[in-house]
């Protein structure tokens, strides 16, 4: 089984009959393990990027993206194993609370003292502030990160600027005081529309603050906004749900993020519930969750473009599309990681060792992954799993281009059965679909395949519901 990962701001998970892991975006890589699989069959020794020109120049782009943990929450919801930093009903106002204002200045302090490349020439185009519930900042505090960002990066005049919100943290003139500093897209917690099920959650709004977050958000007049909803809650019904998206549609967001839910063993859920037992959907509930948003959603003029991930037409998130097509990207702040030059680093979890990392940044004894040497095989597994999450599927050109022809032979060979079955799709570079026959006639002939075949994705939504067993078989047949 493929556990979920973080990378970035995003938690990478695949629904697995259908158990995906829901979160928002968020941190990369702190505490859940990535798998692993070394491809033997790519090369006999590893490969570093600088040795790999194809890889480097398709993959590893300078990074143009950048993720900021904002930790605070007001408490920590049932299902939250993130890092967070739980401020209390009871706390300061949080324009002076000094555990916000000392945490920004320590973040900032990261942004400055992190090395660039010598060459470093592409100002940030998308910069995502994540959480925790980023809402809770103070927008001039914002505006200090933002300013900090420009000085060290820039930051393009047309940049992508996302904050996640949660109902009953933001007015009218808070979410207007952001938007004059360049945020341009609000992703909405919404979780779900029933008082009961937020209840159980923990979560600290309730419906009519969903209602209201809503209207401010529309009559601020954002026009690129998101609403991210959770299934297979516990207790959750399959009216609730069809509930929860046909309001979530009446609402019009531009984007929705559907998430289904993973009991996280250090959680008060993990305490209260066993995944497959009442009172949580069981698979096949869940199964029926996520085809019931996909039919919904699409049916509604959504694209369905990444296994979570739902927009209207020219509304894709285009910096979570920065994980998914694997190019690195800067990660700053609690139990984040970045990804530069092909390599993962994380940041501590807890706010005192993120305090002493920060600190050995500034003095030069923390190497964040700028000169490592890479392997290309690990680069291959990313890229295969990463590109199976989107509607898009594995560019073959350039994955032949990087690490071998006779690795796309191998998951041709792999992928027939299922090919054969509908849970996989081939495409051609007009974006064709071809056939199982034609399939079969191809891959019999061998390099006709790479002449013809430029994608293989993962068909919607029983594909995507197969996407852990589906992506195994690529790692098995790259690693035998």
């Amino acid at each position: 089984m493929i556990n979920a990962y973080f990378a970035g701001g995003v938690m990478f998970a695949f629904p697995n009959m259908l158990r995906s892991t829901f979160t928002p975006i968020f941190t990369a890589f702190p505490s859940k393990a990535k798998p692993r699989t070394i491809i033997t069959a790519i090369s006999k020794t590893p490969q570093t990027v600088r040795q790999n020109d194809a890889i480097e120049n398709t993959f590893l782009q300078q990074p143009t993206s950048a993720y900021v943990h904002l930790p605070f929450c007001r408490k920590r919801c049932h299902y939250c194993d993130f890092p967070i930093v739980a401020l209390g009903s009871a706390s300061p106002q949080a324009d002076d609370d000094p555990r916000i204002l000392n945490y920004i200045d320590i973040l900032c302090r990261e942004i400055k003292a992190t090395p660039t490349p010598s060459n470093h020439k592409s100002p940030l185009e998308t910069v995502f502030f994540g959480g925790g519930t980023p809402s809770l900042v103070p927008p001039r505090l914002v505006s200090v990160i933002l300013d900090t960002l420009d000085s060290k990066f820039g930051v393009c005049s047309d940049a992508e600027i996302s904050i996640e919100m949660d109902p009953g943290t933001f007015d009218a003139a808070k979410l207007k005081d952001l938007m004059k500093l360049g945020v341009n897209r609000v992703s909405l917690g919404v979780q779900a529309f029933q008082e009961e099920l937020l209840k159980s959650c923990g979560r600290a709004h309730g419906v009519q603050e969903i209602h209201e977050a809503i209207d401010i958000v529309g009559s601020c007049g954002v026009e690129n906004w998101s609403v991210d909803l959770i299934s297979s809650l516990p207790h959750q019904k399959p009216h609730m749900w069809e509930e929860s998206l046909s309001l979530t549609i009446q609402a019009k967001p531009t984007h929705v993020s559907v998430y289904d839910l993973q009991v996280e063993q250090d959680t008060k859920f993990g305490s209260l519930y066993t995944a497959g037992e009442f009172p949580l959907p069981s698979e096949n509930q869940s199964a029926e969750f996520y085809k019931m948003a996909s039919e919904m959603l699409r049916n509604a003029g959504y694209e369905h473009y990444e296994i979570s991930s739902y927009c209207k037409s020219g509304y894709q998130c285009k910096h979570n599309y920065t994980y998914w097509i694997n190019k690195s990207f800067y990660a700053f702040g609690l139990g984040s990681a970045s990804y530069l030059n092909g390599v993962r680093f994380s940041r501590p979890r807890k706010l005192k060792d993120y305090m002493g990392y920060v600190q050995n940044l500034e003095n030069g004894l923390v190497n964040c992954c700028q000169d490592s040497k890479v392997d290309a095989q690990d680069i291959a597994t990313d890229v295969v799993m990463l590109s199976l999450r989107t509607a898009r599927g594995l560019d073959l050109k350039s994955f032949s281009k990087a690490f071998g022809s006779s690795n796309v032979l191998s998951l041709c060979e792999v992928y027939k059965p299922h090919i054969e079955s509908g849970h996989v799709e081939c495409l051609d570079e007009q974006s064709r679909k071809i056939d199982a026959e034609e399939f079969r006639s191809l891959l019999s002939e061998g390099d006709k395949v790479n002449e013809v075949l430029a994608y293989i994705r993962l068909s919607d939504p029983d594909g995507f519901l197969l996407s852990n067993e589906l992506i195994s078989l690529a790692f098995n047949v790259l690693a035998p």
